[in-house]
């Protein structure tokens, strides 16, 4: 009986966790348990070897614990590839391959006909798919066909015969937009049925999916999400407005549908688990069956068209089955695919054609040919470098609370951050109410990357693709005007006292390099206040530093720099701690070993 009660009574500490407190709960209930048969305790013994091996495994396995527990959480994880695979699941489309775009300046030389005029047999149609580099090796892709003898190109006199001075070749110059990147085909052997197909990819940086086919000719649609059964399609406008409005927008059922997921290892497109036998085989549907039921009442409100009951599956749409996947792709090869000003001057491949070629003198059809040269005025922007651990967990937890809608501030942010790569993508952004406006009108301010990191404007198409993909989640009575975010550059000069002259050179190095390293590494939020008191934590830790004596502040502008004008002064605090930044104001140290200067005193 008092065996059995010891039993009952032997108890254990289940907060010991690490390797000592472990190994000290299992000498006491040694010591207490198993006194009289086991007093080897010894550090060079038997028994303390077994004791340490059994601390170290649960020491182990604690720490396991702790890590898997800590990773399987948004909040708390650490790892950059389980904060993806988290991101995933609450429907947030990772993307470490954004996108550059822009416009590019395009010129040919057309020969003149026998009246001096520019003879327009010879306007020729630079079609999309058109591939141009710039001079740091980044390919560009034209994306939408370009007619050189559309209106509103400009046309000037090329060259003129020496002998009579008539013009004998006009230049012409258009305009098209282009996305970073070259197209990539790969062709994937399907077997038979299976439910949730997944393709793996050949290469996993894949920008965006351009087109998927099947051997017998049936299209798959990307969507945001399986159970997205309708995509809107832009069908050529014919009518006689197709000058103003070049598309018509049209709403389509799309069974057959996919969506590309992405990790920093892979990209997969993933399919539904519906089959073929499953869509209605009569290609004229009874309307009577495509209008949403009504049941119950003797009135009508409303009678609405619902494509989704043009098919009969509620499986997360069809996938392929016994076929071959012809999948067209856009990745980009650099690391880098901005392009500044002037550096896209490289024709790479020219997809050029004449209307009625066969009829054409091949010797001027080639003089047109090889007049083909590109430029860009304005930079190509839209690549940003991949958010850390930290900028991707806060646009997580922020897009999965918008529940695809914005309503707030920090909705629209969050929508702004998700925008698909292949329409660019923005470094910062900020939104505020306009309350002098009429309406209800919001202006975000918006702020682009160049590829060595320093901050740009956006471009226009780049703005254009951003409003046209708030459009789809804004409130329908909100207004949007994107903005340009205000650069304001400064630099920083400091003054340091150290607690001896011999190593007052080394702790300044020191000093340097961390406060550049610092500022670096940090990318300001848009109306976000510049903080002094944090350049003065990172130099009172800096061994040798007895006190700072001085930090100032010093404005940078002209030149390298941005134009903008900034009255640091006036934006200081009263307790001098901070600069404010105004709604549209971003502050940037563009140059750190050039703009952060100390001095011992």
């Amino acid at each position: 009986m008092p065996s059995n009660i010891n039993k009952k009574a032997r108890m254990i500490n289940y907060t010991a966790r690490d390797f000592n407190s472990i190994k000290e709960e299992l000498v006491s209930y040694a010591k207490r348990y198993y006194s009289n048969s086991y007093k080897d305790f010894n550090e060079a013994g038997f028994g303390s070897l077994v004791l340490d091996t059994v601390a170290y495994v649960g020491d182990i396995l604690s720490f396991y614990l702790d890590y898997q527990t800590n990773e399987t959480f948004l909040e708390t994880a650490l790892e950059y590839d389980n904060v993806v695979k988290i991101a995933r699941s609450l429907g947030y489309k990772y993307s470490d391959s954004p996108s550059s775009v822009g416009i590019v300046n395009i010129y040919v030389s057309i020969p003149a006909d026998s009246a001096g005029a520019p003879d327009t047999a010879y306007y020729p149609t630079l079609r999309a798919g058109s591939q141009f580099t710039s001079t740091s090796g980044a390919l560009f892709t034209l994306t939408q066909d370009i007619y050189f003898g559309a209106q509103g190109n400009e046309i000037i006199v090329n060259t003129v015969d020496s002998t009579t001075g008539a013009p004998t070749k006009y230049a012409v110059k258009a305009s098209g937009k282009v996305i970073s990147g070259r197209l990539e085909t790969e062709y994937a052997e399907v077997g038979a049925f299976t439910k949730f197909l997944q393709i793996s990819l050949g290469n996993p940086a894949v920008a965006n999916i351009v087109t998927v086919i099947d051997s017998e000719g049936h299209i798959y649609y990307e969507v945001n999400h399986l159970s997205q059964e309708v995509v809107y399609k832009a069908i050529r406008n014919n009518n006689s407005d197709k000058n103003r409005v070049p598309s018509i927008l049209k709403a389509i059922s799309v069974p057959r549908r996919f969506v590309l997921e992405r990790t920093r290892q892979r990209a997969f497109l993933q399919f539904g688990f519906g089959g073929e036998s499953e869509l209605k085989t009569n290609p004229i549907a009874d309307p009577s069956s495509i209008v949403l039921q009504l049941h119950g009442r003797d009135y009508i409100t409303q009678k609405d068209f619902d494509p989704t009951n043009l098919t009969s599956t509620d499986k997360f749409g069809v996938a392929p089955a016994n076929t071959t996947l012809t999948i067209v792709y856009r990745v980009n090869d650099a690391s880098g695919v901005n392009a500044a000003s002037n550096s896209i001057t490289t024709v790479e491949t020219p997809l050029l054609q004449f209307e009625n070629q066969g009829t054409l003198d091949p010797a001027k059809r080639a003089m047109v040919f090889g007049s083909l040269e590109v430029n860009n005025e304005n930079p190509i922007i839209g690549d940003v470098s991949i958010p850390s651990v930290v900028e991707l967990k806060q646009r997580v937890a922020s897009f999965y609370s918008t529940q695809n809608r914005a309503v707030t501030v920090e909705d629209y942010q969050a929508i702004t951050y998700a925008m698909p790569p292949s329409y660019g993508a923005v470094k910062r952004c900020a939104i505020s109410r306009d309350f002098d406006a009429f309406k209800r009108n919001l202006n975000m301010y918006i702020i682009s990357e160049q590829t060595n990191g320093d901050l740009i404007l956006s471009n226009s198409t780049l703005k254009q693709n951003l409003k046209t993909w708030l459009g789809r989640y804004k409130m329908i009575n909100d207004t949007i005007d994107i903005l340009d975010a205000t650069i304001v550059n400064f630099g920083i000069e400091f003054s340091l006292i150290t607690d001896s002259s011999e190593n007052k050179f080394a702790a300044l190095s020191i000093a340097n390099e961390r406060l550049r390293n610092y500022f670096a590494n940090k990318i300001f939020d848009i109306g976000e206040p510049l903080s002094i008191t944090s350049v003065y934590k990172v130099l009172q830790v800096i061994p040798n530093v007895v006190d700072v004596l001085d930090v100032k502040i010093v404005p940078k502008s002209g030149g390298l720099y941005s134009n903008n004008i900034f009255d640091f002064e006036m934006q200081l605090s009263n307790d001098g701690r901070f600069i404010n930044a105004t709604q549209d104001t971003i502050f940037e140290i563009k140059f750190p070993n050039i703009d952060v200067q100390g001095t011992i005193v």
